[in-house]
């Protein structure tokens, strides 16, 4: 009889355990479980709760040294209060946040949350004393071409190369641009993500600013490879050392082919 409850109570503790795993959303993300029903304000207070204020404070003060939650979480981060619309739109719809480790670099990566979960967020910090920036409206049908290209290669190409492709710098990988919006480049200037410098409208103006992306989205989205093949346009130095490879195999076969009729 003992055995029998024994083995009841396993089979009843995996049921539960395996209903509880399949209840637990796979992303990763804490959702309310009315959303649906909840003003966009109250939606973003609780999705902000549930998975944001371990790293940034219950009230977006932020929490300067490592503080383990009681879920196990080791959160730290800045500050939100005062950053407005524009920083938190463009960490959640690249995907850079949330973090699983508050020193990882942030990449970029399908958004976790929705479109309304995403705006009931950024309402949510926004509203946070004191006001900050709202998201940008950039338009870069208004830039200018050849300008948009002295300021990229002035401003931008020390990391992302020439060609919006992106690379490596000390300690950080350069994303391309390619898959970026014309909206989220004008974040990332004016915000300054991770070791990316922050630009103001003093360093770059508005309209300076339509140029580079105009320039930015030819050069990543529609690269024009007028010396012929770009091979992938990943810069001049790897492309030389391409050449030279292909070159050198060249020689060698070269070499074996006059070697071999030589010998004939």
């Amino acid at each position: 009889m003992r055995a029998r409850h024994l083995l009841l109570a396993v089979v009843l503790g995996a049921l539960a355990i395996a209903g509880a795993a399949h209840a637990q959303p796979r992303s990763g993300v804490a959702r309310p479980p009315n959303e649906e029903q909840l003003p966009l304000r109250e939606l973003g207070s609780q999705l902000y709760a549930g998975n944001c204020s371990a790293c940034h404070g219950v009230d977006g003060r932020g929490q300067r040294t490592p503080r383990k939650t009681t879920e196990g979480i080791e959160g730290q981060g800045p500050p939100l209060r005062g950053v407005g619309a524009r920083s938190v739109d463009f960490y959640l719809r690249t995907g850079y946040m949330p973090l699983s480790k508050p020193d990882e670099q942030p990449v970029r990566r399908r958004a976790l949350f929705t479109d309304r979960e995403i705006r009931a967020m950024v309402d949510y910090v926004a509203s946070l004393p004191p006001p900050g920036p709202p998201i940008p409206r950039p338009e870069p049908g208004k830039g200018n071409l050849a300008e948009g290209y002295e300021l990229f290669t002035e401003h931008c190409a020390g990391c992302h190369q020439v060609a919006a492709q992106g690379g490596v710098v000390t300690g950080a990988r350069v994303p391309p641009l390619e898959d970026s919006s014309a909206v989220q480049i004008a974040q990332a200037a004016r915000v300054g993500p991770y070791l990316m410098p922050k630009f103001s409208e003093k360093d770059i103006t508005d309209a300076e600013l339509n140029s580079i992306i105009k320039y930015a989205e030819m050069a990543a989205k529609r690269p024009h490879n007028d010396g012929g093949w770009g091979i992938g346009n990943i810069g001049p130095v790897p492309e030389g050392m391409v050449t030279w490879f292909i070159a050198g195999v060249a020689f060698v076969l070269m070499c074996v082919v006059i070697g071999s009729r030589l010998r004939s």
